[in-house]
């Protein structure tokens, strides 16, 4: 149950810990301060913790310093989840919230809204239900745990709200807003700024494929790993692949010694290659996917943001937990075989009129940058009805 503080301010203590969490959290906290009968809360994990994987995300996306930085760190799942439970515990005992807000699928979630749970604070999920029934993938075990603590279940597409029904969660608890990821991208395209990534890159007017890999599966394996980054290069002998790496991907590429990969050391690219770069920050990395032939990622993110710009994207995974991206069309689900993979990628490259792709887009029912608002009414209501019920209990 919430309660209102003395100063009849709703303390909402939402939590960020990398840089998805960020650009989920982003459009709802600066929506929360719209709203003079809440006290929101920023607790940055630090879970991502170097520049390009989270303070230029702040920065791009306007959010202000958080207000507490726990300063987890990298680590084994078991070790940093267990860490940021001790962090965040600590820090509640001395700044107790109304209500924590979690979001999406990382260790950062499942810590906070454990802890939570267990001090009997409200919890709220976005990006609640996404499942892809596949418990090998330790944000599988994040999200069902995470919706089984919580108390307010904001949902993405209708598969999540139907995931949620067949495990029992009450319908009261479940609410189909859209999707807050969006809402990130959908203000970032209002920017319009040039990108000067793509201009430093020479890809102004050429056409280009963009990859992501980040997951252990796929880059952890050193065999695995060489297999892929051989089929991707076979790609690359068609169009240039601008790879930027996830800091754990670039130090395995790097211990392995692969060939495949040349690292990008400024200046244009050559017409071919598979060229590795550090991560790009957000507004760059929109402009990159946007303007692609073609991306290959195992992210669900990108996934996502993909599909509402109606760029072809192959998904390197046996599954995926957005099913929505692909029944609008614009995502595959190829598998981990890295032969099937280049299979895939040249019937795309060869099949795909981009422009005329584009124009026939359809995007997902509610993904239309207002989540934000969407959630904040139903927090709103949510107070006002468990206030109202603490007054019926009072004695008169």
């Amino acid at each position: 149950m919430m309660r209102l503080m003395a100063n009849n301010r709703l303390k909402i203590m939402s939590i960020v810990g990398t840089r998805p969490n960020m650009m989920k959290v982003a459009p709802l906290l600066a929506e929360l301060r719209r709203h003079n009968e809440i006290a929101p809360v920023l607790v940055h994990t630090g879970q991502h913790y170097d520049y390009s994987m989270s303070q230029v995300f702040f920065d791009q996306l306007g959010v202000p310093p958080p207000d507490y930085n726990l300063n987890v760190g990298s680590g084994p799942h078991y070790a940093q989840t267990a860490e940021i439970m001790r962090k965040f515990g600590d820090l509640v005992q001395k700044d107790r919230p109304d209500m924590v807000l979690v979001a999406g699928d990382v260790n950062s979630t499942i810590a906070c809204a454990l802890v939570a749970a267990k001090e009997r604070i409200p919890v709220a999920h976005v990006e609640a239900g996404l499942r892809s029934f596949d418990r090998s993938m330790p944000e599988e075990i994040n999200r069902i745990l995470t919706d089984a603590l919580s108390d307010l279940l904001f949902t993405t597409e209708e598969s999540a709200n139907q995931n949620l029904a067949n495990e029992g969660v009450a319908p009261d608890k479940i609410f189909f807003v859209g999707n807050l990821m969006i809402d990130s991208l959908v203000r970032a395209l209002k920017i319009a700024r040039p990108s000067s990534l793509r201009c430093e890159l020479g890809l102004r007017a050429k056409p280009y494929v963009v990859l992501t890999l980040h997951r252990p599966s796929n880059v952890d394996n050193e065999d695995e790993l060489k297999r892929t980054l051989e089929s991707i290069a076979e790609i690359a002998q068609r169009l240039p692949v601008v790879f930027p790496a996830h800091p754990r991907t670039a130090r395995n590429i790097e211990a392995a010694g692969l060939t495949a990969v040349r690292a990008w050391k400024g200046g244009l690219l050559p017409s071919r290659g598979l060229w590795m770069m550090p991560p790009a920050s957000y507004l760059d990395f929109l402009d990159l996917i946007q303007h692609a032939v073609m991306v290959i990622t195992d992210s669900g993110g990108v996934q996502e943001e993909t599909t509402f710009l109606g760029v072809p994207c192959l998904t390197y995974r046996e599954n995926t937990e957005r099913p929505v991206t692909v029944s609008m069309g614009t995502n595959r689900v190829v598998g981990c075989d890295p032969q099937q993979l280049l299979l895939s990628a040249l019937e795309t490259l060869e099949n795909a009129n981009h422009s005329q792709h584009r124009s026939a887009r359809i995007r997902p029912p509610l993904w239309d940058g207002r989540t934000s608002p969407r959630i904040v009414s139903i927090l709103k209501e949510a107070a006002q009805r468990d206030m109202a019920c603490t007054e019926e209990r009072v004695p008169q």
